[in-house]
């Protein structure tokens, strides 16, 4: 099987937008692929973090990616900043990447924003840690939204330069992995703007741990515009709220917009929110459930997270280890 390499920063919460676009796939992608899944406690220091609220955010969403259902006996689950290789690769990474690579990449251009100079050098060399993440495993497949295949097409022009500075065919090329059922979730309050745990209005999402009146309330005062549902597809692409609600119905059921217009067309956003709002309990409740389970055992949880490491860094260390013999470093540390 081929081996995919997924990431979750841990800031801020888990939303339905990082279910839906991103776990729900981790999911089904574990029976048919050898699976590496790590919550980036390294990327998210890229802008400032409370230490105590990342240590506690990062042990919550490794345990939304578990009550979602990822399964650490038959995959890897682990904190980035628990395996050493990804900060050593990285820093090879930087010394092969070129700063007129960097330099395009347009998501450091959005997160820099106006003021740019002020950012962290670590959120401008962002992709290149990403880069060591993938090619600290071998990975060859890496599932991605459209904000991060510019990321990966610099990993491929990284590993690309890397072989060919050392003469060597050592790092794999990388596959985008897109799947059919993936689904860019929008915000409540703006359907042009993604759905972000960074977002200053949290009704602007859903977050996988509100409960039943929480996410009631949301729904219910999400944006909308005043026409009924339509019943082609066609008909949505000037309406983008309502086209986002359609559009998670459908990624919440497996079906597709065209499937959920068919069994709603005409009705009201009244009728129709309420249909959402008991689509989303029933299948956000067993995660926040089990969610808090799992954190109500953090002993337990960490002793998880410490056997993945162990499992991650096992595969690893050894190709981490021959990056640095290629490049040319003596090598003196105990293995």
């Amino acid at each position: 099987m081929q081996r995919v390499f997924s990431g979750i920063q841990p800031s801020g919460g888990s939303t339905l937008g990082n279910y839906l676009g991103a776990i729900r796939n981790w999911v089904k992608l574990q029976d048919d692929h050898d699976c590496i899944f790590c919550v980036v406690d390294l990327h998210a220091i890229t802008t400032w973090q409370d230490p105590a609220a990342l240590r506690q955010q990062s042990l919550e969403m490794a345990a939304v990616v578990l009550a979602c259902g990822v399964d650490p006996a038959r995959h890897i689950l682990f904190l980035q900043s628990t395996v050493r290789a990804h900060a050593q690769l990285a820093w090879i990474f930087n010394c092969v990447a070129r700063l007129g690579w960097l330099n395009r990449m347009t998501q450091f251009k959005d997160k820099a924003g106006k003021d740019r100079e002020s950012a962290s050098s670590g959120l401008y060399v962002y992709p290149n840690l990403m880069a060591a993440d993938i090619h600290a495993y071998h990975a060859t497949r890496v599932p991605v939204g459209d904000d991060q295949r510019q990321h990966l097409e610099l990993a491929n022009d990284i590993a690309q330069k890397f072989n060919h500075d050392y003469g060597v065919d050592f790092f794999p090329n990388i596959e985008p992995v897109i799947l059919a059922t993936g689904a860019r979730v929008m915000s409540l309050r703006d359907g042009t703007k993604k759905m972000s745990k960074s977002d200053p209005s949290d009704q602007s999402r859903i977050n996988l741990s509100d409960d039943a009146d929480t996410i009631a309330l949301k729904i219910r005062r999400a944006k909308t515009d005043p026409m009924p549902l339509p019943s082609e597809v066609e008909e949505l692409a000037d309406r983008p709220e309502a086209r986002n609600l359609v559009g998670i119905y459908a990624a919440l059921t497996d079906s597709d917009p065209a499937s959920v217009l068919n069994e709603h067309a005409g009705q009201g956003f009244g009728p129709f929110k309420n249909a959402l709002t008991e689509l989303l309990v029933t299948k956000l409740a067993p995660i926040a459930s089990e969610t808090n389970r799992l954190l109500s055992d953090q002993g337990a949880l960490t002793d998880l997270l410490r056997s993945g490491a162990e499992r991650a860094a096992a595969i690893a260390d050894p190709i981490v280890n021959e990056a640095e013999r290629l490049v040319g470093f003596v090598g003196l540390r105990k293995s």
